[in-house]
């Protein structure tokens, strides 16, 4: 819904968002809320960078080792850190992802969904999230050949999503 995310679009470029969404959907494409953002932003000229931007990130993992992950997120410019261990190293990259923005982003995810969309043992994976803050949800996805820079690829979408509102609260 764009207006929750604080954008009023004139009727000619609410018309045009339409337009991109359905070509985009009748292509086949699944339309994520990201999509829809990043298309609203495009059509109404809107500044297009995300307040949440993935500048780094390590994990460790193994047989009777603790997976443990660390990132450094640039949020609105600043750099924040955090860290984290989970049950493998996708787990361990979420939390300290939430670890880093908790303090200023109440954001939960309510559903982590993947799948191999290629076969063999480099296929390209799909990750959908479905996150909430306050009672604003989104669906985020990312694709990639590795499952933990996908499920970050989702997780900060749906983030950076979550994050914007362009009634100037939260957004730079």
């Amino acid at each position: 819904d764009l207006s929750s995310m604080g954008l009023n679009p004139t009727e000619a470029q609410f018309k045009e968002i339409y337009k991109r969404i359905k070509e985009l959907g009748d292509k086949g494409k699944i339309v994520m809320d990201a999509d829809v953002l990043a298309i609203a932003e495009s059509v109404m000229g809107l500044s297009q960078d995300k307040p949440i931007q993935l500048q780094e990130m390590t994990f460790v993992g193994g047989d009777k080792v603790t997976s443990t992950a660390s990132v450094r997120l640039k949020v609105n410019g600043k750099d924040v850190w955090g860290t984290a261990v989970g049950v493998g190293p996708v787990d361990a990259a979420i939390n300290a992802v939430k670890n880093a923005i908790s303090e200023t982003e109440p954001i939960t995810l309510e559903k982590y969904n993947v799948k191999a969309i290629t076969g063999g043992t480099d296929a390209m994976v799909e990750v959908v999230v479905h996150m909430r803050k306050g009672n604003r949800t989104v669906t985020a996805m990312g694709v990639r050949e590795d499952i933990v820079k996908a499920s970050m690829e989702a997780v900060l979408s749906g983030m950076n999503v979550l994050k914007t509102d362009y009634n100037g609260k939260n957004h730079k």
